[in-house]
């Protein structure tokens, strides 16, 4: 079955182009292209995409608030915000709001071909100029990493985590079984006293681990 791509943007010719490009990708069917999000619970009602690809700033209902109403409407949607701006309070908000992926409209096709890939897969892809906010806005003041005495295979695993990658890419990339990935994952959570990946790349982050 082919992945369902629904696309929101208010420039006509990107929409377009969008369609275009994707809908000649093997596997992928674009189901709609729409200029805001005004009617974007029932769109989703409708055609219940896989993936949409979001952009922020749109007339009359934006972006950021369609993200709510589609992660409302059907929290298993990914949402990928495709956009110009790198405004960190935008930022920020679409990442706490649910946001799948933030890639910047200056990447080439294959960039988000390869985060539509991602998302699909449980990563969660950054363009890298917002990857470098993220971590930014993490680093602490004090720069002395704390000590939660991983492993070198624990911080290569959590450094792929931290990257947004999915167990399975975690196991092609360090060539390792996915039960292996699994069981370096419990021993991070447990070390990190975190219950989940959210949670232990934040840390990560925050107490600059890596």
């Amino acid at each position: 079955m082919a992945t369902t791509i629904a696309i929101f943007d208010d420039n006509s010719r990107l929409r377009e182009t969008l369609t275009v490009l994707l809908g000649g990708v093997e596997g992928y069917s674009v189901c709609g292209d729409y200029e805001n999000c005004a009617q974007a619970a029932g769109i989703i009602k409708q055609h219940r995409p896989d993936v949409v690809i979001m952009d922020i700033d749109m007339p009359d209902v934006d972006g950021i608030e369609g993200l709510r109403i589609i992660k409302e409407q059907r929290p298993e949607t990914y949402i990928i915000m495709h956009t110009v701006l790198e405004d960190d309070d935008r930022l920020f908000q679409c990442l706490c709001g649910g946001a799948n992926g933030y890639i910047l409209k200056n990447s080439s096709f294959v960039h988000l071909l390869e985060a539509i890939e991602n998302v699909l897969h449980g990563g969660a892809p950054l363009s890298p100029i917002i990857a470098k906010k993220v971590l930014q806005f993490f680093r602490p003041t004090n720069p002395g990493r704390l000590q939660y005495h991983l492993s070198d295979r624990e911080r290569e695993v959590l450094k792929y985590l931290v990257k947004g990658f999915s167990y399975k890419m975690i196991a092609g990339h360090c060539h390792i079984s996915l039960d292996t990935v699994r069981g370096h994952i419990r021993n991070i959570y447990s070390k990190l006293h975190v219950n989940c990946g959210r949670e232990a790349v934040t840390k990560a982050l925050r107490d600059n681990i890596l």
